[in-house]
């Protein structure tokens, strides 16, 4: 019997068992959100013969706004399945979003290659991974539904549990030793989607002040700025050392889920944001300026 857990050449046929894994964790997860707001947003407007069947303008917007982030999502996903391997020592860079996906060779002394070996599944690390971004897709529906009482408090646990998952997934593969190049990749991508969707939700609901998609605008600035200098073959540095990156991260996710709850008003929300925003601000434009070789 094949031993699942050892990496094998990708292929066609290999690459399948991992998109059917990913689109069933985000069917799923999609899914059963779906009924649930379904059943909160029935039309009342209508006729009672036509009550049953039918759903609010409030659901087609949602259904059509969390389906279109999910199937990128999953486009996303698919797109760097070859990368369902561990890191390798000629080049993959797990923690640099701007690391270009390797070929299916490697060159080896010159004139030899080796195929890049891939996982045959998914595994668990990668399906929570991909669990996060089909919660986030779920969030993002909720900017075209019009705030109710009985889903307020639906945003703000989906991406409570979204971030929560953030510190399960990379646990997951450290300890059972399946860290991957496509894992870190769908973790830099979907920690930027949440980043994005959540701000904008909670704008919509009157829950956020609209400077606050500062976060979001300045992440993909800095991503943009990267990328432009990779384009151009200019000199980009590692990020220097930071022992505050990471706890802002998270204290960035404590406070947009508590601010997507309906527990804290408006006024004390946006106090908050500024006290939140600025550390922030200041650490992405410090990491610019330093991969960038200006300090």
């Amino acid at each position: 019997m094949r031993d699942t857990n050892f990496p094998i050449t990708t292929s066609v046929l290999y690459l399948r068992k991992p998109r059917v894994t990913a689109t069933a964790v985000v069917i799923i997860s999609v899914g059963v959100t779906a009924c649930f707001v379904a059943s909160e947003l029935q039309v009342n407007q209508v006729p009672d013969s036509f009550a049953a069947v039918s759903l609010s303008l409030d659901f087609v917007r949602w259904i059509l706004l969390a389906g279109i982030v999910a199937i990128t999502e999953l486009w996303y996903c698919y797109r760097h399945l070859e990368s369902n391997h561990p890191p390798t020592s000629t080049g993959d860079n797990t923690r640099n979003p701007e690391a270009t996906h390797t070929t299916n060779t490697e060159h080896n002394n010159g004139d030899k290659t080796s195929e890049i070996e891939s996982y045959e599944f998914l595994g668990l690390p990668n399906a929570v991974t991909v669990a996060r971004g089909a919660l986030f897709a779920t969030l993002a529906g909720f900017a075209g539904v019009t705030p109710a009482y009985s889903i307020a408090w639906l945003p703000s646990l989906l991406y409570g549990a979204g971030s929560a998952l953030d510190f399960v997934d990379g646990s997951l593969a450290r300890t059972a030793d399946r860290q991957t190049v496509l894992g870190a990749k769908l973790d830099l991508a979907f920690d930027s989607l949440g980043f994005l969707i959540a701000p904008v939700v909670a704008i919509l609901w009157g829950q956020l002040p609209g400077w606050y998609l500062l976060l979001p605008v300045t992440q993909y600035l800095f991503k943009l700025g990267q990328s432009h200098r990779h384009r151009r073959g200019l000199d980009v540095r590692p990020l220097p050392p930071s022992s505050v990156r990471r706890p802002l991260a998270g204290l960035q996710m404590a406070f947009i889920t508590l601010a997507l709850s309906p527990v804290v008003s408006a006024h004390l929300i946006e106090l908050l944001a500024v006290a939140v925003l600025a550390p922030s601000l200041i650490i992405f434009i410090r990491d610019y300026l330093a991969i960038a070789d200006y300090i």
